[in-house]
């Protein structure tokens, strides 16, 4: 089975923070990072339940890693049913927390 993946206007507002912040750095950077991202995010049209759950209780809700460099990212998303899954937020695993 596979799953269609959308994303919520926050997190498409999260990835271009993201990518501008990398881009004021070094643009290749940037690029690989945008690039290691949407991999991740691919992985989950076919294995979301691989990924941890965000809070104990909530199967659906859930959390995946993406390594990059000596940090990366994460993103939080909800399973919504046997064939939608939305990425509700992006941010760098050293930042705070969601926004």
């Amino acid at each position: 089975m596979s799953y269609t993946v959308r994303y919520t206007k926050g997190a498409k507002e999260d990835l271009k923070r993201l990518y501008h912040f990398q881009l004021q750095r070094d643009i290749k950077m940037a690029r690989r990072a945008r690039d290691e991202i949407s991999k991740s995010i691919e992985f989950l049209k076919d294995f979301p339940f691989a990924c941890r759950k965000a809070m104990p209780d909530t199967p659906f809700l859930r959390e995946i890693l993406i390594s990059f460099g000596s940090g990366g990212y994460v993103a939080l998303f909800e399973i919504e049913n046997d064939e939608m899954i939305t990425v509700l937020a992006v941010r760098h695993q050293r930042e705070a927390d969601y926004r």
